[in-house]
């Protein structure tokens, strides 16, 4: 017999990369501990929330902006269509079931408007005592960075501290591949150096606030409520829809500084994208955002006006929902649209921040009129009786493998557990990372999937006796030629269901978004297991004696393949 050939040990390298998937999958599993995949709605309750509408003039609002909101707050609580959350209209209010208890961090996305503008800072002072100094760094100028100025900023502790230390926080940086004389290059671009400098600072008396500071160009109206807010209360005026074309005050988001913002300059309707991520010298949680075109002209005037001013003047405060969330200081003109917002951030509050700026803001503000719990509608019996069927259908199919296709039913129900491995896996995986939540239409795709997966078997195991019986072909030359056929076949007919699957789940909402997500995720198995599994297994089955001799029980024997024994003799390999 002649060596084996390249393409001979082929199928054992295949089985090994599937083998290293499946182990890495378990991994990832056994250090996240998601042993369990996260239930849905109707199979372990939550959290259902009621927003009512507050208008204006006390009137009904546009059903055009009702319908924004639905499909916002539906991407907010439920952006990739897997996480079961149910999103609707009742009336003017807007009903949000979110599943799981205590999904507190969903409430709050769901209820806040994420209006955000950049206005340039005309004055500042603490939110309770003033200060005797308000101190102020300097910085080299540098055309790719803003870096704080005064201590009085929305980092509150955490900006006093960044003062005393070589690189402050909070910066916006502008994303660059090149870098300045006067700057560090870094794994997100040009990051200038700020420097603490003995510049004059800024010093309020203890009876006005305001004392010291330029007050010109400043609406009188302004200056009043200035002095008077109390941004020591517990909604600082959270939530409050300010009007872009007017000077607001506004308190800083921790309550530890109070501002006067001039007109908006940037409005967040000119953001394209935003996204959180850690930044590779510090190591620090920053939200790096890119502009639109009109934006980012925007942007560069706005810091460029505001590099020219005296302090407080020279900085930008980031209002998001009437707050100010920093307030950093310009730096120099940053062109580009390109702006990393780095602070006081981490993991949890800078993914919410880019979540609330990338899926849009609310077109009205909206109040909780009732937040209640509710109980699963089905339970762990509906559960139950889903994963039974599913095991009975897993069960009559492999007997119908085993009773029609012998030796060769076993390779198929080999291929129907290692498909169901990584079904389980896949799921669980995704339950941990990207909020798949198991859900009854999550089920019934994946039972209705069984039938998938062994049809891809079935096409290839009559290709093989086919080629036996038609070309007289030995078993390892049928098993390749038939291959060769039968891949076609069986992607043709996968991509057909792949493609209904995408179709639903971007046209359809809720439980049918989910079993078309499902089906398209099992589909995908499908592929992946007859490719590095079953073919190889097969490959490496043809060498055996058991079926390449015709045993009886291989189902490739000279009776079944419709073969004379002399025939079936002259078919056997040396």
């Amino acid at each position: 017999m002649a060596p084996p050939t390249s393409s001979q040990i082929k199928p054992g390298r295949t089985l090994l990369v599937l083998l290293a998937i499946i182990l890495a999958m378990g991994a990832t599993i056994a250090l996240q501990k998601a042993f369990v995949p996260k239930f849905g709605l109707d199979l372990a309750g939550g959290t259902t929330v009621t927003l009512s509408p507050v208008t204006t003039d006390g009137k009904a609002p546009p059903q055009e902006s009702l319908d924004r909101a639905v499909n916002i707050i539906r991407d907010r609580v439920n952006g990739t269509g897997i996480s079961d959350a149910e999103v609707a209209r009742s009336g003017d209010n807007i009903v949000i079931s979110v599943p799981g208890a205590g999904r507190d961090e969903a409430i709050k996305l769901v209820a806040t408007t994420a209006e955000m503008r950049f206005r340039q800072v005309l004055a500042v002072a603490a939110a309770t005592t003033p200060p005797t100094t308000l101190p102020t760094t300097a910085a080299t100028p540098s055309p790719s960075a803003v870096t704080p100025s005064t201590g009085t900023s929305p980092a509150g502790r955490a900006l006093s501290k960044a003062l005393a230390e070589p690189t402050p926080t909070p910066t916006v940086t502008r994303r660059a591949r090149s870098h300045t004389a006067t700057g560090e290059k870094t794994g997100a671009g040009t990051r200038a150096k700020a420097t603490p400098s003995p510049t004059p600072s800024v010093a309020p008396s203890e009876e006005d606030p305001l004392a010291g500071q330029d007050l010109s160009g400043i609406d009188p109206a302004a200056l009043q409520k200035f002095r008077t807010i109390d941004c020591t209360a517990k909604n600082r005026g959270q939530g409050a829809q300010d009007d872009p074309n007017k000077q607001i005050v506004a308190c800083s988001q921790d309550g530890s500084a109070r501002y006067i913002l001039d007109k908006a300059a940037v409005q967040g309707s000119q953001i394209t994208t935003a996204s959180a991520g850690v930044r590779q010298d510090t190591g620090e949680w920053v939200v790096n955002l890119d502009f639109k075109s009109q934006g980012a002209s925007q942007w560069s005037d706005l810091t460029a006006k505001a590099f020219g001013a005296q302090p407080p003047r020279n900085q930008i405060g980031v209002v998001l929902d009437g707050l100010v969330i920093t307030a950093p200081a310009s730096n120099g003109r940053i062109p580009g649209g390109k702006t990393e917002i780095s602070g006081s951030f981490n993991q949890q509050s800078a993914t919410e921040l880019a979540d609330q700026l990338k899926y849009g803001a609310l077109p009205l503000k909206f109040v909780q009129s009732s937040v209640v719990s509710v109980s699963s509608t089905l339970g762990q019996d509906q559960l139950r009786g889903g994963l039974v069927s599913g095991a009975i259908g897993l069960l009559i199919v492999m007997l119908y493998l085993l009773l029609y296709y012998r030796g060769l039913g076993a390779i198929g129900i080999a291929s129907l557990g290692i498909a169901t491995i990584v079904t389980y896996f896949s799921v669980a995986v995704l339950s941990a990372n990207v909020g798949f939540r198991w859900s009854l239409p999550h089920i019934i795709g994946l039972v209705v999937s069984i039938g998938i997966t062994a049809d891809s078997f079935i096409v290839y195991f009559e290709r093989i006796r086919d080629e036996m019986k038609e070309g007289h072909r030995t078993l390892r030359a049928a098993v390749e030629v038939a291959w060769r056929r039968a891949k076609r076949t069986i992607l043709v007919a996968d991509a057909v269901m792949f493609i209904a699957a995408v179709v639903l789940y971007f046209l359809a909402v809720g439980g049918v978004a989910g079993f078309a997500f499902a089906m398209g995720l099992t589909t995908l198995i499908d592929i992946v297991v007859v490719f590095l599994f079953t073919k190889p297994l097969m490959s490496l089955a043809a060498r055996m004696k058991f079926f390449s001799k015709g045993h009886k029980l291989s189902g490739l024997d000279a009776e079944r393949m419709g073969r004379t024994n002399s025939g079936a003799e002259h078919l056997q390999e040396a």
